[in-house]
């Protein structure tokens, strides 16, 4: 049975734990990330897919699965910050209006060795999941206002062979016990 919708609006989850990234030595496999989801009260939903690295594969098997489905992009800026934009699937990247939204400096896609240095992924699992990672917390997060619109987003859980299903309104839950920065952006 599949478990039931909250919406964007459910609450924050209180007692809550914060994963110990003191005590992180490797990336968390996706069993790792479920259990801490698990902890934090957000029910997930899983398929297993053939692999996917973009939205153009992705499209082919999130046929049968519900959820606004979205893409997340790795970028650094002119002044070496790293950004994760996460955002609706047909959301078409503009690099030169982008840093107005968001704040930054002039932005470019971060190489696939800082993804794995840093968020412990490799492309084509690009995700929001990715963040518990970041122990550092060197990684700003951006996420389209649209995700709040949608009762179920999607995303792959560290890698492209599955993609979860969670309730909108959990991943601002996620994203507070990480603790790193984080804001909601109209993006056009």
């Amino acid at each position: 049975m599949a478990p039931e919708a909250k919406g964007p609006k459910r609450a924050w989850q209180a007692g809550a734990r914060r994963l110990n990234h003191s005590a992180m030595t490797a990336p968390l496999t996706p069993e790792q990330l479920f259990a801490h989801l698990d902890a934090l009260g957000i029910e997930t939903r899983t398929h297993h897919h053939a692999p996917v690295a973009t939205v153009d594969e992705a499209n082919e098997v999130w046929a049968g699965i519900d959820g606004l489905h979205c893409k997340n992009l790795f970028l650094k800026d002119a002044k070496a910050k790293l950004w994760l934009v996460v955002a609706r699937a047909d959301f078409r990247l503009d690099l030169k209006s982008l840093p107005a939204r968001i704040g930054s400096a002039r932005l470019s896609f971060g190489s696939a060795a800082l993804l794995e240095e840093v968020l412990g992924v490799k492309p084509g699992s690009v995700t929001p999941f990715a963040v518990v990672n970041d122990r550092d917390r060197r990684v700003d997060v951006v996420l389209d206002a649209e995700i709040a619109r949608h009762d179920r987003v999607c995303f792959h859980p560290l890698i492209n062979t599955m993609t979860t299903e969670i309730a909108s309104g959990d991943l601002p839950t996620f994203l507070r016990d990480w603790g790193g920065s984080w804001q909601i952006v109209e993006l056009p």
